[in-house]
């Protein structure tokens, strides 16, 4: 996903309880209210784009990765999976969807999931409005925990090279002191 998108959404497992807070926030926020009490009583439900799958004592919420490659975009018949500039996430066009779930076929990632009414498909959006206005996607803001994080590549690249530079030097250090023995 490198260039294709300049901020994502990272979970640290560690810190996931489990809570599907995140799923809830997301249906909610793409309900026609956008008000939990209310969107409870919509027909038809509103649909999480993101499902906490339990992963040993913790859980990891999935979403789409908005692939720099998207699969889901090569695919599509109707050219309803698409990006609305080259660095945005992968969004689906409801009116072009054609519901022939190819997308899900070959999501690698398994994101890609059919809608209450069965005419199409629904994913992920990285809640694009409110990233527009200046606000996290819906699922990191209401992580009670901040299991959830949505940064950029770079920060991302950033925190990878120090943890790996730090099993590194670990490594070379316990070489060191069993070559000392």
């Amino acid at each position: 996903m490198s260039k294709a998108t300049s901020k994502m959404i990272v979970c640290r497992v560690e810190r996931c309880l489990g809570c599907r807070s995140c799923e809830m926030a997301c249906a909610v926020v793409h309900s026609q209210s956008k008000d939990l009490l209310e969107a409870v009583l919509e027909h038809p439900r509103p649909q999480k784009r993101v499902t906490v799958e339990p992963v040993g004592g913790h859980g990891l919420p999935l979403q789409c990765r908005h692939c720099e490659d998207a699969p889901c975009i090569m695919i599509c018949p109707t050219e309803a999976m698409h990006r609305a500039s080259e660095s945005g996430p992968v969004l689906i066009d409801q009116d072009r969807c054609i519901g022939c779930k190819l997308c899900m076929a070959v999501c690698p990632f398994g994101v890609i999931s059919v809608r209450s009414d069965g005419k199409g498909v629904i994913k992920c959006d990285a809640c694009i409005e409110r990233t527009k206005a200046g606000e996290e996607p819906a699922c990191v803001s209401a992580c009670p925990t901040g299991a959830l994080k949505f940064v950029s590549v770079e920060e991302l690249m950033k925190t990878v090279r120090r943890i790996a530079a730090g099993r590194a030097a670990e490594s070379l250090a316990k070489a060191d002191q069993e070559a000392e023995k």
